[in-house]
């Protein structure tokens, strides 16, 4: 089983990467955190209470972390994901409280009570993984074995031409982590855009009768209407954040190269772009593997039945 700690920003795909982790007997989800990126840090804290009340796991300690982006102002993603950051579903208000603590500081003491090393899963802006490096390095090199992330592309953007949402938000952050040392596992648009649930599979999942498969019915039908849009060329919804819980649940699914992987924090057009050296131009040690294919027929299977486990 391998421990986790999920910084999210939820989001319709985070929600679905923490039900992933919940369901999955080969992951135990130690603690939530949260940051500002798909909505305003408020919205993102409270979605991710909701969403451990609806899986009756409110045992998992959960925190907010930084407001804003480390340098750049808080950009966010309500066209996407709604006003409330996870439009689409009635799901209960939180019963239970977050702690009295930051997110950094629940990290670290996730970390330290942990007796075994965590890996860490980022699946919105880096702002929390990159200020809890930069005040604990010591204990993250110690007790994290990889940070696993949704983030980045190569060779193309869904924010800017050239430049992923989560590293938009704050790019300053994505750089420290990126060049931190630790091991990183990387799920770029190149693999998540090809990890798409399409509308007949969406329209399956409303055969799963428990209270959360019918409010993740609701939340993909409401994330699909984005992807309609045929500039995207989709045939469906792109799950982009479950993608870094699968690679942990089952790596068989996934193709992967691992490679050097920076990030341009200036510039004016492509400020945010992840720089993937596929072909080792630049001599720097490969930091990251790079998810760049997956079995999406196994992939969606495994999301299905995931859902059905909270019967």
């Amino acid at each position: 089983m391998k421990n986790i700690i999920l910084d999210c920003d939820p989001g319709h795909d985070d929600a679905l990467a923490m039900m992933l982790a919940i369901a999955s007997d080969k992951v135990k989800l130690l603690a939530v955190t949260t940051s500002a990126g798909n909505q305003t840090p408020d919205k993102t804290l409270n979605n991710a209470m909701r969403l451990l009340t609806l899986m009756k796991r409110e045992d998992i300690p959960v925190a907010g972390g930084n407001q804003t982006p480390l340098v750049k102002e808080l950009a966010t993603a309500g066209n996407v994901h709604g006003k409330s950051g996870l439009d689409g579903a009635d799901l209960p208000d939180p019963d239970f409280e977050a702690q009295s603590m930051t997110a950094i500081e629940l990290i670290a003491q996730t970390l330290r009570n942990s007796k075994d090393q965590v890996t860490l899963v980022v699946t919105g802006p880096m702002t929390n993984a990159a200020l809890f490096l930069r005040v604990y390095p010591d204990l993250a090199k110690e007790k994290i074995d990889q940070i696993v992330f949704m983030g980045g592309a190569m060779g193309l953007g869904n924010w800017t031409p050239s430049v992923e949402f989560n590293i938009f938000v704050d790019p300053e952050a994505a750089k420290i982590v990126l060049n931190f040392g630790i091991p990183m596992v990387m799920a770029p648009l190149n693999v998540t855009h090809q990890a798409q649930i399409l509308k007949n599979e969406i329209e399956h999942v409303k055969t799963i009768k428990n209270p959360v498969g019918q409010a993740f019915y609701g939340l993909l039908n409401f994330f699909e209407i984005y992807h309609e849009d045929p500039k995207w060329g989709f045939q469906g919804a792109p799950l982009h954040d479950p993608c870094t819980i699968a690679w942990i649940i089952d790596p068989s699914l996934f193709e992967t190269k691992k490679m050097n992987v920076d990030v341009e924090a200036e510039g004016e057009l492509v400020r945010g772009e992840t720089v993937c050296d596929y072909y080792d131009l630049t001599g720097k040690p490969h930091n990251t593997e790079v998810l760049l294919g997956i079995d999406r027929s196994r992939f969606i299977k495994l999301i299905d039945e995931s859902l059905a486990k909270f019967d």
